[in-house]
Protein backbone atom coordinates (compact mmCIF):
# COMPACT_ATOMS: atom_id res chain seq x y z
CA UNK A 1 0.00 0.00 0.00
CA UNK A 2 1.56 3.74 -1.13
CA UNK A 3 0.83 5.03 2.60
CA UNK A 4 2.20 8.65 2.47
CA UNK A 5 2.63 12.23 4.17
CA UNK A 6 0.84 14.40 1.41
CA UNK A 7 1.76 17.87 3.65
CA UNK A 8 3.42 19.15 5.94
CA UNK A 9 2.49 22.44 7.31
CA UNK A 10 4.72 24.46 10.57
CA UNK A 11 3.94 27.42 12.64
CA UNK A 12 6.08 29.10 15.45
CA UNK A 13 5.16 31.56 18.23
CA UNK A 14 5.77 35.72 17.43
CA UNK A 15 8.45 35.70 19.80
CA UNK A 16 12.11 35.05 18.63
CA UNK A 17 15.17 35.20 20.58
CA UNK A 18 18.73 35.02 19.73
CA UNK A 19 20.80 32.75 21.10
CA UNK A 20 23.19 35.06 22.19
CA UNK A 21 20.53 37.48 23.82
CA UNK A 22 19.28 33.86 25.24
CA UNK A 23 22.70 33.10 27.28
CA UNK A 24 23.08 36.69 28.41
CA UNK A 25 19.07 36.64 29.81
CA UNK A 26 19.53 33.64 31.62
CA UNK A 27 22.78 34.48 32.93
CA UNK A 28 21.43 37.67 34.65
CA UNK A 29 18.14 36.02 35.58
CA UNK A 30 20.09 33.20 37.24
CA UNK A 31 22.21 35.69 39.14
CA UNK A 32 25.30 33.50 38.27
CA UNK A 33 28.64 33.78 39.38
CA UNK A 34 31.32 34.66 36.64
CA UNK A 35 32.72 30.66 37.02
CA UNK A 36 29.00 29.70 36.03
CA UNK A 37 28.56 32.37 33.66
CA UNK A 38 31.37 31.09 31.74
CA UNK A 39 30.23 27.42 32.06
CA UNK A 40 26.69 28.68 30.73
CA UNK A 41 27.97 30.53 27.83
CA UNK A 42 30.50 27.98 26.52
CA UNK A 43 26.96 25.60 26.64
CA UNK A 44 25.22 27.62 24.55
CA UNK A 45 27.81 28.56 22.34
CA UNK A 46 28.33 24.36 21.45
CA UNK A 47 24.58 24.47 20.57
CA UNK A 48 24.54 25.24 16.97
CA UNK A 49 21.30 27.14 17.93
CA UNK A 50 21.23 30.82 16.54
CA UNK A 51 17.23 31.82 17.07
CA UNK A 52 14.62 29.91 18.84
CA UNK A 53 10.80 30.50 19.28
CA UNK A 54 8.85 31.22 22.57
CA UNK A 55 5.23 31.58 23.78
CA UNK A 56 6.64 33.69 26.18
CA UNK A 57 7.79 37.33 26.08
CA UNK A 58 9.49 37.61 28.83
CA UNK A 59 12.85 36.45 26.95
CA UNK A 60 12.63 38.99 24.67
CA UNK A 61 12.91 41.30 27.86
CA UNK A 62 15.21 42.87 30.24
CA UNK A 63 16.20 40.33 32.77
CA UNK A 64 14.29 42.56 35.85
CA UNK A 65 11.27 43.15 33.86
CA UNK A 66 9.48 39.81 33.13
CA UNK A 67 5.82 39.36 33.38
CA UNK A 68 5.57 35.45 33.75
CA UNK A 69 8.79 34.47 35.58
CA UNK A 70 9.72 36.63 38.95
CA UNK A 71 11.77 39.07 38.87
CA UNK A 72 12.72 38.60 42.34
CA UNK A 73 14.60 34.89 42.76
CA UNK A 74 13.69 34.51 46.45
CA UNK A 75 10.10 34.13 44.70
CA UNK A 76 8.77 31.37 43.47
CA UNK A 77 8.61 30.43 40.08
CA UNK A 78 5.12 29.75 38.09
CA UNK A 79 4.13 26.42 39.46
CA UNK A 80 2.73 23.79 37.11
CA UNK A 81 -1.05 24.75 37.06
CA UNK A 82 0.04 28.39 36.12
CA UNK A 83 2.23 26.87 33.33
CA UNK A 84 -0.34 24.61 31.82
CA UNK A 85 -2.72 27.66 31.64
CA UNK A 86 0.09 29.29 29.52
CA UNK A 87 -0.31 25.94 27.16
CA UNK A 88 -4.06 26.11 26.82
CA UNK A 89 -3.90 29.63 25.71
CA UNK A 90 -1.41 29.04 23.29
CA UNK A 91 -1.89 25.54 22.03
CA UNK A 92 -4.75 26.00 19.59
CA UNK A 93 -4.31 29.13 18.17
CA UNK A 94 -0.49 27.85 17.06
CA UNK A 95 -1.82 24.17 16.20
CA UNK A 96 -4.40 26.22 14.28
CA UNK A 97 -2.07 27.55 11.82
CA UNK A 98 0.11 24.83 11.50
CA UNK A 99 -2.82 22.71 10.16
CA UNK A 100 -3.93 25.40 7.96
CA UNK A 101 -0.71 25.50 6.01
CA UNK A 102 -1.10 22.12 5.77
CA UNK A 103 -4.23 21.51 4.24
CA UNK A 104 -4.28 24.94 2.11
CA UNK A 105 -0.63 22.78 0.53
CA UNK A 106 -2.79 20.17 -0.87
CA UNK A 107 -6.59 21.72 -1.05
CA UNK A 108 -7.61 19.09 1.34
CA UNK A 109 -11.61 19.55 2.88
CA UNK A 110 -11.00 19.30 5.91
CA UNK A 111 -14.29 17.32 6.44
CA UNK A 112 -11.98 14.85 4.99
CA UNK A 113 -10.56 13.80 7.51
CA UNK A 114 -11.21 10.93 9.77
CA UNK A 115 -8.62 10.42 11.79
CA UNK A 116 -6.50 13.47 14.31
CA UNK A 117 -3.84 12.28 16.51
CA UNK A 118 -2.65 15.17 18.56
CA UNK A 119 1.48 14.42 20.10
CA UNK A 120 2.78 16.61 23.14
CA UNK A 121 5.25 16.33 26.25
CA UNK A 122 5.07 19.67 27.67
CA UNK A 123 1.12 20.04 28.35
CA UNK A 124 -2.11 18.30 28.89
CA UNK A 125 -5.63 18.92 30.00
CA UNK A 126 -8.72 16.92 29.43
CA UNK A 127 -11.07 17.91 27.26
CA UNK A 128 -7.55 18.74 25.73
CA UNK A 129 -5.78 20.01 21.91
CA UNK A 130 -7.48 17.25 20.12
CA UNK A 131 -10.74 18.30 21.13
CA UNK A 132 -10.65 22.07 20.73
CA UNK A 133 -8.92 21.53 17.28
CA UNK A 134 -12.43 19.65 16.09
CA UNK A 135 -14.25 22.54 16.82
CA UNK A 136 -12.10 25.20 16.28
CA UNK A 137 -11.56 23.90 12.54
CA UNK A 138 -14.74 22.95 12.66
CA UNK A 139 -14.00 18.93 11.86
CA UNK A 140 -16.35 16.43 11.73
CA UNK A 141 -17.47 15.61 15.66
CA UNK A 142 -17.33 11.68 14.84
CA UNK A 143 -13.26 12.00 13.69
CA UNK A 144 -11.17 9.67 15.61
CA UNK A 145 -9.09 10.84 18.21
CA UNK A 146 -5.90 9.44 19.57
CA UNK A 147 -3.59 11.75 22.24
CA UNK A 148 0.11 10.66 22.49
CA UNK A 149 1.84 12.35 25.23
CA UNK A 150 5.10 12.48 27.47
CA UNK A 151 7.05 10.46 24.87
CA UNK A 152 9.40 13.38 24.61
CA UNK A 153 11.74 13.90 21.09
CA UNK A 154 10.66 10.55 19.25
CA UNK A 155 7.15 11.24 20.22
CA UNK A 156 6.29 12.17 16.42
CA UNK A 157 7.30 8.35 15.33
CA UNK A 158 4.68 7.10 17.09
CA UNK A 159 2.13 8.92 15.85
CA UNK A 160 3.01 8.62 12.62
CA UNK A 161 3.09 5.04 13.07
CA UNK A 162 0.14 4.77 14.25
CA UNK A 163 -1.26 7.07 11.06
CA UNK A 164 0.53 4.25 8.90
CA UNK A 165 -1.68 1.37 10.50
CA UNK A 166 -4.79 3.29 10.68
CA UNK A 167 -4.58 3.50 6.83
CA UNK A 168 -3.08 0.18 6.24
CA UNK A 169 -6.52 -1.45 8.06
CA UNK A 170 -8.77 1.23 6.21
CA UNK A 171 -7.64 2.83 2.77
CA UNK A 172 -9.97 5.36 2.30
CA UNK A 173 -8.47 6.97 6.29
CA UNK A 174 -7.16 10.39 5.97
CA UNK A 175 -5.29 11.06 9.28
CA UNK A 176 -4.26 14.46 10.29
CA UNK A 177 -1.14 14.11 12.87
CA UNK A 178 -0.45 17.47 14.68
CA UNK A 179 2.93 17.44 16.94
CA UNK A 180 2.94 20.69 19.39
CA UNK A 181 5.66 21.58 21.86
CA UNK A 182 5.88 24.44 23.96
CA UNK A 183 8.79 23.56 25.72
CA UNK A 184 10.02 27.26 27.04
CA UNK A 185 7.20 27.32 29.86
CA UNK A 186 9.44 24.82 31.91
CA UNK A 187 12.61 26.94 32.75
CA UNK A 188 13.38 26.20 36.22
CA UNK A 189 15.29 28.50 38.42
CA UNK A 190 18.25 25.75 38.68
CA UNK A 191 22.29 26.81 38.44
CA UNK A 192 23.39 23.11 37.63
CA UNK A 193 24.64 21.75 34.44
CA UNK A 194 21.19 19.84 33.39
CA UNK A 195 19.29 23.25 33.59
CA UNK A 196 21.97 25.25 31.58
CA UNK A 197 21.81 22.47 28.95
CA UNK A 198 18.20 22.08 28.29
CA UNK A 199 17.47 25.68 28.72
CA UNK A 200 20.31 26.42 25.55
CA UNK A 201 18.62 23.96 23.09
CA UNK A 202 14.46 23.93 23.67
CA UNK A 203 12.16 25.66 21.89
CA UNK A 204 8.80 26.08 21.07
CA UNK A 205 7.35 25.10 17.55
CA UNK A 206 3.93 22.97 16.21
CA UNK A 207 4.19 20.66 13.30
CA UNK A 208 0.69 19.23 10.96
CA UNK A 209 1.19 16.48 8.99
CA UNK A 210 -1.45 14.76 6.64
CA UNK A 211 -1.10 10.85 5.99
CA UNK A 212 -3.40 8.74 3.98
CA UNK A 213 -3.06 6.06 0.88
CA UNK A 214 -2.86 6.46 -1.96
CA UNK A 215 -2.71 10.64 -2.23
CA UNK A 216 -3.06 12.56 -5.46
CA UNK A 217 -0.61 15.18 -4.47
CA UNK A 218 2.92 15.37 -6.77
CA UNK A 219 4.99 15.06 -4.51
CA UNK A 220 4.69 13.20 -1.32
CA UNK A 221 6.96 10.97 1.02
CA UNK A 222 5.71 7.17 0.81
CA UNK A 223 6.61 5.37 4.72
CA UNK A 224 8.48 2.57 4.23
CA UNK A 225 10.09 0.68 7.54
CA UNK A 226 10.08 1.69 10.95
CA UNK A 227 11.83 0.53 13.28
CA UNK A 228 12.45 1.29 17.51
CA UNK A 229 14.67 -0.33 20.24
CA UNK A 230 16.09 0.84 23.87
CA UNK A 231 19.55 1.47 25.04
CA UNK A 232 20.08 -0.85 28.03
CA UNK A 233 20.81 0.62 31.57
CA UNK A 234 20.27 4.21 30.15
CA UNK A 235 17.27 4.94 32.26
CA UNK A 236 18.61 8.00 34.30
CA UNK A 237 20.46 9.32 31.34
CA UNK A 238 17.17 11.46 29.83
CA UNK A 239 14.47 12.10 32.16
CA UNK A 240 11.54 13.45 32.20
CA UNK A 241 9.33 13.89 34.96
CA UNK A 242 6.43 16.47 35.95
CA UNK A 243 7.37 18.50 38.83
CA UNK A 244 5.56 21.33 40.86
CA UNK A 245 7.06 24.30 39.25
CA UNK A 246 7.20 22.71 35.82
CA UNK A 247 8.42 19.92 34.12
CA UNK A 248 12.10 18.99 34.73
CA UNK A 249 14.20 16.97 32.50
CA UNK A 250 18.01 15.35 33.07
CA UNK A 251 19.87 15.37 30.04
CA UNK A 252 23.20 13.57 30.76
CA UNK A 253 26.21 14.60 29.13
CA UNK A 254 26.43 10.80 28.44
CA UNK A 255 23.61 10.77 25.99
CA UNK A 256 25.66 11.66 22.78
CA UNK A 257 27.59 8.60 23.87
CA UNK A 258 24.87 6.28 24.39
CA UNK A 259 23.98 7.00 21.35
CA UNK A 260 26.42 6.67 19.34
CA UNK A 261 27.24 3.09 21.18
CA UNK A 262 23.74 2.02 19.92
CA UNK A 263 23.15 3.92 16.80
CA UNK A 264 25.29 1.51 14.53
CA UNK A 265 23.91 -2.26 14.90
CA UNK A 266 20.11 -0.08 15.06
CA UNK A 267 20.43 1.13 11.73
CA UNK A 268 21.69 -2.07 10.42
CA UNK A 269 18.00 -3.59 11.87
CA UNK A 270 16.40 -1.31 10.08
CA UNK A 271 18.28 -1.08 6.35
CA UNK A 272 18.19 -5.03 6.99
CA UNK A 273 14.17 -4.59 7.19
CA UNK A 274 14.69 -2.83 3.50
CA UNK A 275 16.93 -4.67 1.83
CA UNK A 276 19.22 -1.35 1.87
CA UNK A 277 22.68 -0.04 2.71
CA UNK A 278 23.61 3.39 3.66
CA UNK A 279 24.97 4.51 0.30
CA UNK A 280 21.44 3.86 -1.08
CA UNK A 281 19.99 6.64 1.37
CA UNK A 282 19.90 9.90 -0.66
CA UNK A 283 18.40 12.55 2.70
CA UNK A 284 18.85 12.33 6.22
CA UNK A 285 16.62 13.58 8.64
CA UNK A 286 18.44 13.17 12.21
CA UNK A 287 16.45 14.99 15.26
CA UNK A 288 19.04 17.16 16.15
CA UNK A 289 18.99 16.58 19.86
CA UNK A 290 21.65 18.63 19.75
CA UNK A 291 24.66 19.51 17.75
CA UNK A 292 27.00 16.90 19.25
CA UNK A 293 24.07 14.61 18.92
CA UNK A 294 24.84 14.99 14.95
CA UNK A 295 28.40 14.95 15.10
CA UNK A 296 28.04 11.55 17.15
CA UNK A 297 25.78 10.37 14.40
CA UNK A 298 28.14 11.16 11.25
CA UNK A 299 30.67 9.52 13.06
CA UNK A 300 29.51 6.45 13.76
CA UNK A 301 27.13 6.04 10.34
CA UNK A 302 30.14 7.64 8.28
CA UNK A 303 28.09 10.40 7.19
CA UNK A 304 29.30 13.93 6.59
CA UNK A 305 27.26 16.98 8.03
CA UNK A 306 26.39 17.74 4.74
CA UNK A 307 24.22 15.16 4.22
CA UNK A 308 22.63 16.15 8.06
CA UNK A 309 22.27 19.62 6.75
CA UNK A 310 18.75 20.13 6.69
CA UNK A 311 18.46 18.86 10.95
CA UNK A 312 21.61 21.39 11.06
CA UNK A 313 19.32 24.20 9.58
CA UNK A 314 16.29 23.26 11.70
CA UNK A 315 18.55 23.35 14.64
CA UNK A 316 19.89 26.34 13.67
CA UNK A 317 16.57 28.49 12.76
CA UNK A 318 14.49 26.99 15.26
CA UNK A 319 16.34 25.07 18.22
CA UNK A 320 15.03 21.51 19.57
CA UNK A 321 10.95 21.57 19.61
CA UNK A 322 11.03 18.28 20.86
CA UNK A 323 8.46 15.95 19.05
CA UNK A 324 7.68 18.98 16.15
CA UNK A 325 11.60 18.88 15.07
CA UNK A 326 11.68 16.07 13.28
CA UNK A 327 8.60 17.52 10.72
CA UNK A 328 10.15 20.48 10.68
CA UNK A 329 13.17 18.56 8.79
CA UNK A 330 11.17 16.74 6.41
CA UNK A 331 9.18 19.44 5.69
CA UNK A 332 12.45 21.30 4.70
CA UNK A 333 13.53 18.34 2.82
CA UNK A 334 10.00 18.12 0.97
CA UNK A 335 10.01 21.48 -0.07
CA UNK A 336 13.35 21.15 -1.33
CA UNK A 337 13.40 18.76 -3.93
CA UNK A 338 12.76 18.34 -7.51
CA UNK A 339 11.71 15.67 -9.96
CA UNK A 340 15.51 14.68 -10.43
CA UNK A 341 14.66 13.27 -6.71
CA UNK A 342 11.74 11.10 -7.75
CA UNK A 343 12.22 7.57 -5.27
CA UNK A 344 15.06 9.04 -3.69
CA UNK A 345 15.18 7.03 0.35
CA UNK A 346 15.01 9.06 3.13
CA UNK A 347 16.19 8.26 6.72
CA UNK A 348 15.05 9.40 9.57
CA UNK A 349 15.47 8.63 13.24
CA UNK A 350 15.50 10.40 16.53
CA UNK A 351 16.09 9.93 20.56
CA UNK A 352 14.23 10.20 23.59
CA UNK A 353 13.52 9.01 27.45
CA UNK A 354 14.25 5.46 28.01
CA UNK A 355 16.42 5.63 26.08
CA UNK A 356 14.85 5.26 23.31
CA UNK A 357 15.56 4.85 19.32
CA UNK A 358 12.84 5.54 16.63
CA UNK A 359 13.74 5.64 13.29
CA UNK A 360 11.51 5.09 9.23
CA UNK A 361 12.56 5.11 6.01
CA UNK A 362 10.48 6.73 3.63
CA UNK A 363 10.43 7.31 0.02
CA UNK A 364 10.14 10.51 -2.05
CA UNK A 365 7.74 10.41 -5.01
CA UNK A 366 7.71 13.82 -7.11
CA UNK A 367 5.90 13.09 -10.82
Amino acid sequence: MNIAISSIGTATPSHRQSQKHVADFMAAKLQLNPTENRQLKKIYQATGVEYRYSVLEDFNKLPDQTTFFPNDLGLEFPDTLQRMKIYEQNALPLATVAINECLDKINLNKQAITHLITISCTGMSAPGLDIAIIKNLGLRTVTHRTAINFMGCYGAFNGIKMAHAICKADSEAIVLVVSLELCTLHFQNKRSVDNFVSSALFADGCAAAIIQTAPSVSKFLQLQHFHCDLIPDSNQEMTWAVGTQGFDIILSSYVPKLIGAGIASFVKALFAKASLHKDDISYFAIHPGSKKILETCEDVLGITPEHNRYSYEVLRQYGNMSSATVLFILKNILDDVNKTDDQSNIFSCAFGPGLTLESMLLRLHHV
